[in-house]
């Protein structure tokens, strides 16, 4: 028996697989927001040039490009939803609307998972989104996430003491 290489794909562990979707989901629904694109354009555009390649020198890692599809797809569907659900978490002064564009869209990608995966433990959606705001942050704001979500998934009823079965 031989052990894969760590740099090839197929050695890629699932769940850095997911990791790496909800990190380009991000990405994307930040993409949406700003530049306008549409879902069509914005799903189209990273399955050629993101997922699992290299861009403009960054190197992306391999990404369940299925979850990638199902969070991007899944935030636009559930977006009339999902932006109240985070309106209520924030304070009063910072709706929605005015936080930064980076954190809306980690904080749309979570709140769909909390509200609309019931299959994916509201622990293990905190921690990779928490991880996720960690790659673009480097104040406070990862705790903001953590807060915010753990109240969307209290609000939603969901066990924050649930973990993955590994």
């Amino acid at each position: 028996m031989t052990s894969a290489d760590p740099a090839t794909p197929s050695a890629v562990k699932p769940a850095n697989q997911r990791g790496a979707a909800r990190l380009a989901a991000v990405q994307a629904l930040y993409q949406m927001d700003v530049g306008r694109q549409s879902l069509e354009d914005t799903l189209a555009q990273f399955n050629t040039f993101h997922l699992g390649r290299e861009f403009e020198g960054e190197q992306y890692l391999p990404a369940d490009a299925d979850f990638f599809r199902q969070i991007v797809a899944g935030v636009i569907k559930a977006q009339l939803d999902i932006d109240p659900a985070v309106d209520a978490a924030l304070t009063d002064e910072w709706p929605v609307a005015r936080i930064d564009a980076t954190l809306r869209a980690i904080l749309r990608a979570g709140a769909f998972e909390l509200v609309r995966r019931p299959d994916i433990p509201p622990r293990v959606v905190i921690t990779e989104y928490v991880d996720v705001a960690k790659a673009f942050f480097t104040d406070d704001t990862p705790g903001m996430v953590n807060a915010v979500l753990e109240t969307l998934a209290r609000t939603a009823g969901r066990d924050l003491a649930a973990v993955a079965k590994s």
